[in-house]
């Protein structure tokens, strides 16, 4: 598989930030260096609260997906948000998201979990039939709403 997924480990700190620094400027995120190495340095290290993972030859990577974790009643266990998924653009449109977010329930429902959600623009129409052709459903009735702390 060409989009192999490794679990990326404190070593791929510079890989891993170059693609995440790459996402935020094309989404239009202005955050600093310091503000991703605080919110990917624990990912990297083992925290249970979620994982990185580099998409693709580990020592060049076209992309990743970090995957956070909680704890659902509703779906009796533990359940993941996608948090962020990003490929080079050079890489898009070749089918490669399709298979990771194929490939990566299977791998975290063998680490127990339940459910795992996305969060999609709702005028991004190819994402949404991105998302949808890999099983993902809009919820009815329901809409993801945030509070800054």
């Amino acid at each position: 598989m060409t989009t192999a997924l490794h679990l990326a480990k404190p070593e791929d700190f510079a890989r891993l930030d170059a693609l995440v620094a790459a996402f935020h400027a094309e989404d239009g995120l202005d955050l600093s260096a310091d503000h991703r190495r605080t919110g990917l340095m624990p990912l990297l290290e083992g925290t249970p609260h979620g994982v990185a993972y580099l998409i693709g030859p580990a020592r060049a990577p076209i992309g990743y997906i970090i995957v956070c974790f909680g704890w659902s009643v509703e779906y009796g266990g533990m359940d993941g948000f996608v948090d962020e998924l990003y490929l080079r653009p050079a890489v898009r449109r070749r089918g490669i998201a399709a298979e990771v977010l194929g490939s990566l329930p299977q791998a975290l429902a063998g680490a127990g979990l339940k459910a795992l959600h996305l969060e999609v623009d709702r005028a991004n129409d190819r994402a949404q039939r991105l998302y949808g052709r890999t099983g993902f459903k809009a919820r009815d009735n329901y809409m993801l709403m945030t509070r800054r702390l």
